[in-house]
């Protein structure tokens, strides 16, 4: 049986050639999709909330959106700034939600891809 691999693994391999059978086995490939919208907004801003990433995500992704928060904290990829907001979701009520911001790990990740994509363009 394969190891799982873990949202950091799967942000940070070089390569994102899955077979189209091993997207179909997946449980969550949209989760995995709103991880990388996550992972990439994070890269782009110091901190963020749900709120700011309910505004960026198509309505499909809405659903998906605690599930790839709490996979990239346990990754530890993000972590929690300590902070919370009122949620502006209509259906919370204005209840509060986490800040997050990238960790070290999750700065790492970035900078190894950013490296990855720039050797790439100078190769083309």
């Amino acid at each position: 049986m394969a190891r799982r691999v873990t949202p950091a693994e799967r942000l940070a391999s070089a390569e994102k050639d899955f077979l189209l059978e091993e997207i179909a086995t997946m449980s969550s490939w949209n989760q995995f999709l709103v991880e990388q919208a996550v992972f990439h907004f994070g890269q782009r801003h110091t901190d963020f909330s749900c709120n700011d990433l309910r505004d960026v995500l198509p309505e499909l992704g809405h659903g998906f959106l605690g599930a790839a928060i709490n996979s990239l904290r346990a990754g530890g990829v993000i972590a929690h700034t300590g902070r919370t907001v009122p949620s502006t979701q209509a259906n919370t009520h204005g209840h509060r939600i986490g800040v997050w911001e990238l960790t070290d790990k999750g700065r790492r990740i970035a900078a190894q891809r950013t490296a990855r994509t720039q050797q790439g363009r100078r190769a083309a």
